[in-house]
């Protein structure tokens, strides 16, 4: 064939049929999946402060290691209430003209998935100890420090965010103060939530039976009472610990706690419900139980298991009087 024997035919012909593919396989589908794709009626757009905070957690690597999508498999239970949609991906935008969003769907989990980690982890304290050293938190991490989004001072300004570093890893009095590159990346970790589906749409099933997904993190126990360890080890452990200990200046200990061995519910129910903020010398605890949507049934398995747990000795408490110290709670906030 005389194209062969022409370069300038060869190679013209070769880059009309590549630009002809690129518009046919990616252009034109991207197009027609942008305009019919809309995102979920409750999924909120990132604030200015998040979308900054994305911007460092691309540029920092983080993608590298963590994932922002929930498969269709049993063992993804823990990091959201139903498998990931394409309509969850619709507000990922382009950064700019020029640059196309990172894919921050992720290709590997050598940490934990983040796609709801905005509700499974919504403290500000605990994010900013774990980027300043993850080994804090939790000892098996082998995620990176970043200390270059902390300062150290000796006397705190107005307006700066300390974070609640033992005193044993301090230099000296200076304290740990957050930068705002720090402050940005944890508000766009925070507002990382999945969004609900509507109440017209079939949850896409997981691939476990239907009795086994509850509270979106655990599974039943022989008796039909649900895992109060599983629970603890999927909502608490990552502050408080797997022996109970806490984090000195940072988490308070549920071993031998006043509170957890108490026969009065209703400090317990409510901190474990709506969060506690009325002890400065630690960091607030957020609303886990509301952020979970976590029903009478996993409040007392979680109750159960801190009570004797760690060496704790106190009574089990029933799901009867779970409930009606929730319900008394819910008519003191309205």
């Amino acid at each position: 064939m005389e194209i062969f024997n022409n370069h300038k035919k060869l190679f013209t012909t070769a880059t009309v049929l590549f630009l002809l593919l690129t518009v046919v396989i990616a252009i034109v589908p991207a197009f027609d999946n942008q305009m019919n794709n809309g995102p979920l009626p409750d999924a909120q757009p990132l604030s200015e402060n998040a979308r900054k905070g994305r911007d460092l957690y691309i540029s920092n690597g983080c993608v590298a290691c963590h994932s922002q999508q929930v498969r269709n498999v049993h063992m993804d239970k823990v990091w959201g209430n139903r498998p990931s949609i394409a309509a969850d991906y619709a507000l990922s935008t382009r950064v700019d003209t020029w640059r196309n969003t990172a894919t921050l769907m992720g290709t590997e989990r050598t940490g934990p998935d983040l796609t709801d980690v905005g509700n499974r982890q919504p403290s500000l304290d605990w994010h900013l100890l774990h980027l300043y050293n993850p080994r804090l938190v939790v000892k098996e991490s082998i995620m990176p420090a970043y200390p270059w989004l902390f300062t150290h001072k000796e006397v705190l300004e107005e307006g700066d965010i300390a974070v609640n570093v033992p005193l044993a890893m301090r230099k000296g009095n200076k304290r740990v103060v957050a930068t705002q590159e720090a402050l940005y990346l944890v508000a766009y970790l925070q507002e990382l939530k999945q969004a609900p589906l509507p109440e017209t749409t079939t949850t896409p099933s997981f691939l476990y039976k239907p009795e086994e997904k509850v509270g979106g993190t655990v599974s039943k126990m022989d008796d039909g009472l649900l895992d109060g360890q599983t629970l603890y080890a999927a909502n608490c452990q990552s502050c408080h610990q797997a022996s109970g200990e806490g984090l000195a200046g940072a988490f308070p200990p549920l071993k031998n706690s006043k509170i957890v061995l108490s026969n009065d519910l209703k400090l317990y129910v409510d901190i474990i419900m709506n969060g506690y903020d009325s002890r400065p010398e630690y960091s607030a605890m957020p609303a886990v139980g509301n952020n979970m949507g976590w029903t009478e049934k996993e409040v007392t398995a979680i109750i159960n298991y801190e009570r004797n747990s760690w060496g704790n000795k106190a009574p089990k408490v029933s799901e009867e009087e779970v409930k009606e110290v929730m319900e008394y709670l819910k008519t003191q906030m309205k």
